[in-house]
């Protein structure tokens, strides 16, 4: 792959504006700075990495346009979506075009008889969910971020969420993606069918592929019937390692798949409520569960709350609060969906983590992170998706803490070879981005980067799609 980028010269912004239109086309270096960066906050970089040129396509022909002129130019270009990412991977590493999908924003079609819904790749992911719901349908898509997330973001990174436990991640729902290749060509990767084993599946290899093999302008997503009633557990426990024990057991000893275990220690919960201005229940507590139950049947979705509820109280749980209605629910989610922001509201100086381990070792997980910032002085505060193995591990520089550079290398170095030697990974939904691309090594033998390498020498042969990610590229020189 060649380090030579080419740089975005006046000549390329007219080429560029005559392709979508001047007002799809900025330079301005304001508006460079803020489509260059997501929610890793720019302190955490060691330089600045800013796009020479932002493009707004509004189709897919603007997309195979500048994907074509970017190849036979030898131009970089970062795919970018609502800039909700915690992993930097809409960072132009290497300058370049970023091309931003806030115009690509249609609901296309919503299939009955199929059950899909095809969309383009910068719809607000919680846009879906509600065009399903006014069908009686369900996009069990639900990542924190729903709100302000693009779906096109959600693919690329293969988000997961709240309801993993029973749905599965974004690639789940995925049927199919419309693809701009890296010379522009255009192409449909999977279909409406339910089935396919014609060759090799590039849909779900498109997917959390985090921009560096192709562009993604339409995704046809399964939607499924939407549950009749819904049912939320807010249940605290004494302590962090009674909760995390506990979590397990709704499948195993209570015979129940819950759309959602999800997890807050006394940290994130006291957090949560400064940032809303409101209270929870019992939040002086070590740590709470939010279990979601669903079912058509209310007597025996009533039948599995009191099971579920019982061996709660059996395990050490200090109460059960049932919310089983629009209000109380929102209550809960609003507490457990705020928490990145909280941490970024009161701490100047943070590190996002979003490792994931199987549900076995979560204990094993939580007790490292507090002996790693017990050893560093550093504060944490811990929430995630403890039904499928997903912990936020979040790191805390207090205020008047100057040596964020010095530390979080080294804490996150020693936290990611133990997070590997206990089988865990880097990322369960966050992706790899510009974060934690030097880390690779730790979960990955050379034989699987050499092979990632080859993939995308296939895909995108001359480096330009999202460089400096997943494997590092050379720098442009220059």
């Amino acid at each position: 792959m060649s380090p030579n980028y080419s740089p975005v010269t006046e000549q390329v912004v007219r080429d560029l504006a005559e392709m979508l239109g001047r007002s799809n086309v900025a330079v301005d270096l304001e508006k460079r700075i803020a489509y260059s960066y997501d929610e890793v906050p720019r302190f955490y970089w060691d330089r600045d990495y800013i796009a020479e040129a932002v493009v707004f396509p509004e189709t897919t022909k603007h997309v195979a346009a500048v994907m074509e002129y970017a190849n036979e130019h030898v131009i970089p270009v970062t795919p970018r979506g609502a800039g909700t990412g915690l992993s930097g991977g809409a960072v132009p590493f290497a300058g370049g075009i970023v091309l931003s999908f806030e115009k690509m924003r249609r609901i296309l079609e919503l299939d009955r008889k199929n059950l899909t819904i095809t969309v383009e790749p910068g719809v607000v992911t919680a846009e879906i969910t509600k065009a399903a719901q006014k069908e009686g349908l369900l996009y069990a898509g639900d990542p924190c971020s729903g709100d302000a997330s693009f779906i096109g973001g959600n693919v690329a990174e293969n988000a997961g969420g709240n309801k993993v436990v029973k749905y599965g991640t974004t690639g789940n729902s995925v049927l199919a993606l419309e693809a701009v290749l890296a010379d522009g060509t255009v192409t449909w990767f999977g279909g409406k069918r339910r089935k396919d084993a014609t060759g090799y599946d590039f849909t779900h290899l498109i997917v959390g592929s985090e921009g560096t093999l192709a562009v993604v302008t339409k995704i046809i997503l399964k939607l499924l019937p939407l549950p009749g009633k819904v049912v939320d557990l807010l249940v605290p426990f004494p302590d962090v390692h009674s909760a995390i024990d506990f979590a397990p057991l709704i499948q195993s000893e209570g015979k129940v798949i819950p759309s959602s275990i999800e997890f807050m220690d006394g940290k994130s919960i006291r957090l949560a409520e400064r940032f809303l201005n409101t209270a929870l229940p019992y939040d002086d507590a070590g740590a709470h569960l939010i279990i979601q139950l669903e079912g058509n049947d209310p007597d025996v979705l009533a039948d599995d709350m009191e099971r579920i509820g019982d061996l709660c109280m059996s395990h050490g749980a200090l109460e059960v609060f049932v919310a089983d209605n629009r209000t109380t629910r929102d209550k809960l989610w609003k507490a457990r969906k705020c928490l990145a922001e909280a941490v970024m509201a009161y701490y100047p100086k943070y590190s996002l983590e979003d490792l994931v381990v199987p549900t076995s070792e979560i204990p094993k997980l939580m007790a490292e992170t507090t002996r790693l910032c017990e050893k560093y002085g550093v504060e944490e505060a811990n929430f995630g998706h403890v039904g499928d193995g997903n912990m936020h591990v979040n790191i805390l520089f207090p205020e008047e803490r100057p040596d964020w550079h010095e530390i979080i290398e080294d804490l996150l170095d020693e936290l990611y070879e133990f997070t590997a030697g206990i089988g865990g990974t880097l990322s369960g939904e966050h992706g790899i981005g510009l974060k934690r691309q030097k880390y690779m090594c730790r979960v990955m033998d050379q034989a699987q980067m050499d092979l990632i390498s080859r993939v995308k020498s296939a895909f995108d042969p001359k480096g330009i799609l999202n460089p400096g990610k997943m494997i590092r590229c050379p720098e442009r020189e220059g």
